[in-house]
């Protein structure tokens, strides 16, 4: 009677281990996948999939594409490079959108 309780209590031991090897398993499976997508779209171009390469531009750094050409800036890199180029095509640019936009409402008023 005593190998018999012996016997289950290892199978339940064995069980516990078995699961607990699948669940770590699982989780480095999970955790693979997550650092290949990663690598796989990291500066990676959004439009074509080319790898993007740094670059920079009168002192502002940025990434492009030499697939497609595109041209990506950090979040207040737009903003620098307008300050620098004050008299440049971002003001035109502006300047033309903000008239558009002030002869529209001329012609809805």
């Amino acid at each position: 009677m005593k190998d018999i309780w012996n016997e289950r209590e290892k199978a339940f031991e064995n069980k516990y281990f078995r699961d607990l090897e699948q669940k770590q398993l699982a989780e480095l499976k999970q955790a693979l996948q997550e650092e290949q997508i990663r690598q796989l779209c990291h500066n990676r171009c959004p439009k074509c999939g080319e790898a993007i390469e740094a670059a920079e531009f009168r002192g502002v750094p940025l990434d492009r594409c030499p697939g497609c050409g595109g041209i990506w800036l950090g979040p207040r890199d737009l903003k620098i490079l307008a300050e620098k180029d004050h008299r440049t095509w971002f003001d035109t640019w502006f300047a033309q959108e903000e008239q558009a936009v002030s002869n529209e409402r001329d012609l809805t008023a």
